[in-house]
């Protein structure tokens, strides 16, 4: 801690800091809070639920407004629009619930101390029709085509009469099968959570609780029912007269449930996806820190004809962008046999002109008669590398093998190229674009498992950076 305010009270010169010192302190502060706030919008965006950001909710922190319920219930007379207020979270949120979640409740039980219209509309809401009209079925020894009778054709719909069947039902089972069938007028109920809010009666000025669908900062009036139902009409509230009660509620499933592959709607398990890209990380590069070194030592300690030249041509390959290549790539891969296999992805980027440059300039700086005294040894050539160039080639190689980890750990298109129609061999990056796609979008799955492919990079890079500066700064000396 000590270090840190020395280093924060560092002054060019003189007892008391001048106009470049608060210069240079602004722009650390400049550079650190670019750095910071992006990822701190993304960490705290992936604490929010999946409706908060479907909602675009601008609150900073992951917080949650007290909810009721609004229901809409089909009636003989027409459409019915009306408050329930107090229910449990889990009735609240049934939709968004895991099936290991819903399965811990007992909806059926539940429902029985309503009745009336709330009762109609819990039913539906809880998966409760589809229960119930199959002991009707079974009950009153119905026809089993009931249950395909709505993905029937209208002209398969008019071979079977639904009228004579609902003619011999009960009142309530008349409603019932009706809602399940879809027909008029006892259609299905909908059934949609509002925040819960308090303001001024318009009529009476009196606190008073209202339900509300949205809180819109920027508008000046927002509609409203009130949640005691004492009228069914809707209320036009000042939208600066309004409040609501907000409480902090992290979304931990975000990344419990794709670390465990139960995240609903996506095919692929995080975990191992992770474990994908850490395989490939770790051989990958390996396998660049043992070629390319090999490759330097060639260029930088032997002499032969064609070495300028072949140095020469391994940097100018540096200009060929990589999009360029991508497909002479893919039918490499797919000709080797390597297509939907890690090694598709770990071979093709083994070698690499950024690494033999590097390190082929701190060989350099290594002098040649430690070599030629290992030779007069009769040290092997292997050992002279193995036993020599590589421990004074330390830095630099640590230096590469930190920038290698973040290029394989972030690369996205050679993955593409090589094992995009093998989902068990996927990469983390991969994943990530599992979670959305034509009908479905999880991007709380999404901003939760980008936090975590963030992690490995930013620790190596973190603890390890004095390396990469260390080994990039000696590549220039001789």
């Amino acid at each position: 801690m000590s270090g840190i305010l020395t280093f924060l009270t560092r002054k060019s010169g003189g007892q008391r800091a001048n106009w470049l010192d608060y210069l240079t302190y602004a722009y650390l502060a400049f550079g650190f809070l670019m750095i910071v706030i992006p990822v701190a919008w993304l960490g705290l965006n992936s604490l929010k639920t999946k409706s908060q950001l479907e909602k675009q909710d601008l609150a900073l922190l992951p917080t949650e407004y007290k909810r009721v319920a609004r229901a809409t219930v089909n009636t003989a007379d027409g459409k019915e629009i009306f408050i329930i207020g107090d229910l449990p979270e889990w009735v609240l949120n049934w939709q968004d619930l895991s099936e290991e979640e819903q399965a811990k409740q007992d909806p059926a039980a539940f429902i029985e101390g309503f009745d009336g219209l709330t009762y109609y509309a819990l039913r539906t809401h809880l998966g409760q029709l589809q229960v119930q009209v199959n002991d009707l079925i079974a009950r009153e020894n119905l026809p089993d085509w009931i249950t395909r009778y709505v993905t029937m054709s209208d002209d398969a719909k008019a071979e079977n009469d639904v009228d004579a069947i609902l003619s011999r039902l009960s009142a309530d089972d008349q409603r019932l099968l009706s809602e399940y069938l879809g027909l008029p007028p006892y259609e299905a109920s909908r059934f949609a959570t509002q925040i819960l809010v308090t303001a001024p009666d318009p009529e009476t000025g009196q606190k008073t609780q209202f339900a509300v669908s949205n809180i819109r900062p920027n508008r000046d009036i927002t509609p409203a029912r009130y949640v005691d139902n004492r009228s069914t009409d809707v209320v036009k509230l000042p939208t600066d007269t309004i409040t609501a009660e907000r409480r902090f509620a992290p979304s931990w499933s975000n990344y419990s449930e794709p670390l465990s592959g139960q995240a609903f709607g996506v095919n692929v398990n995080f975990a191992t996806c992770f474990t994908n890209s850490v395989l490939v990380t770790v051989i990958a590069t390996i396998l660049t820190l043992l070629i390319n070194s090999m490759a330097a030592f060639a260029l930088a300690k032997y002499k032969f004809r064609g070495q300028v030249l072949f140095f020469i041509v391994i940097l100018a390959t540096l200009m060929v962008p990589p999009t360029i290549t991508l497909v002479g790539v893919f039918k490499a891969i797919h000709a080797t046999g390597l297509s939907g296999s890690i090694w598709g992805v770990i071979i093709p980027g083994a070698a690499t002109p950024t690494g033999v440059f590097l390190l082929r300039q701190y060989m350099l700086s290594i002098p040649d008669e430690l070599i030629e005294a290992a030779r007069m040894d009769a040290a092997s050539e292997w050992k002279v590398y193995w036993r020599i160039m590589l421990p004074l080639t330390l830095p630099a190689l640590a230096a590469l093998g930190i920038l290698s980890v973040i290029w394989r750990w972030n690369d996205l298109i050679l993955p593409l190229v090589a094992i995009a129609t093998t989902k068990e061999a996927y990469t983390i990056q991969l994943c990530l674009l599992e979670f959305r796609g034509e009908h479905i979008s999880q991007e709380h799955y999404r901003l939760a498992m980008t936090m975590v492919s963030l992690i490995p990079s930013t620790l190596v890079f973190v603890f390890l950076q004095k390396y990469i500066t260390a080994g990039i700064a000696n590549t220039g000396l001789k």
